[in-house]
């Protein structure tokens, strides 16, 4: 287990992340930490090692793209001093090439992702001793289809500088590919983005076993 005692696990994203957290801040009581994979890897963490007592924190905000990170990366990142952060985005800046073609201003492009996503872990890493980058994702099994495979880029692009700058990696494309070989894509997500609790399962699963969380722990 990678976690150590009385750390802080920060996550950071768009609306899969969000899922309804309390604003400012994620954290604390009565659903604080929404209602996806953010709170279901808090409840883990809170069953199988409760010695730890890790405090976890939700800043994804619904919405969000990589450039609407940089723009709150300070007060919502570093102010907080995490010993962890994870980072998920990208979703938005595929889904809108897409669904708005024509507004191209809101369109965040592989070239624009990849140095902006980059700038941010080289920023942080100095700060944050432990960086997870995870994928965007799209839960469409046909790998041909136009959004998928550009949603398969901006994930490579995170693979790569997952790679260059020695932060850990979760391929959530490629944990959501197993469960997508018995399930159609609307079981797990009626747009084939927001996913539903099962989905949010794939995503908090991808995340701690990167982590070297005991599923056997007694």
């Amino acid at each position: 287990m990678l976690l150590q005692k009385d750390q802080k696990v920060l996550f950071i994203g768009d609306s899969i992340t969000d899922c309804d957290r309390a604003k400012p801040a994620g954290e604390g009581l009565f659903g604080a930490l929404g209602k996806g994979y953010v709170s279901l890897v808090d409840a883990f963490l809170q069953a199988v090692y409760p010695e730890l007592g890790i405090r976890v924190i939700n800043t994804g905000i619904s919405g969000n793209n990589v450039v609407d990170l940089e723009a709150r990366w300070q007060e919502d990142v570093l102010d907080r001093k995490p010993d962890w952060l994870s980072i998920m985005i990208g979703t938005n800046d595929v889904w809108r090439q897409y669904d708005t073609p024509f507004i191209k201003e809101w369109h965040v492009y592989p070239d624009k992702y990849e140095k902006t996503l980059r700038a941010l872990v080289n920023k942080t890493k100095p700060h944050v001793a432990n960086l997870v980058l995870m994928t965007p994702f799209y839960l469409e099994s046909n790998e041909q289809d136009a959004m998928r495979r550009t949603m398969d880029e901006y994930g490579a692009i995170v693979k790569k500088i997952a790679e260059e700058t020695g932060t850990l990696f979760v391929d959530t494309q490629a944990a959501f590919n197993v469960v997508l070989k018995e399930l159609y894509a609307a079981t797990l997500a009626w747009d084939r983005v927001h996913p539903t609790q099962a989905g949010h399962v794939v995503l908090a699963r991808a995340f701690l076993n990167k982590v070297g969380f005991d599923w056997n722990r007694g």
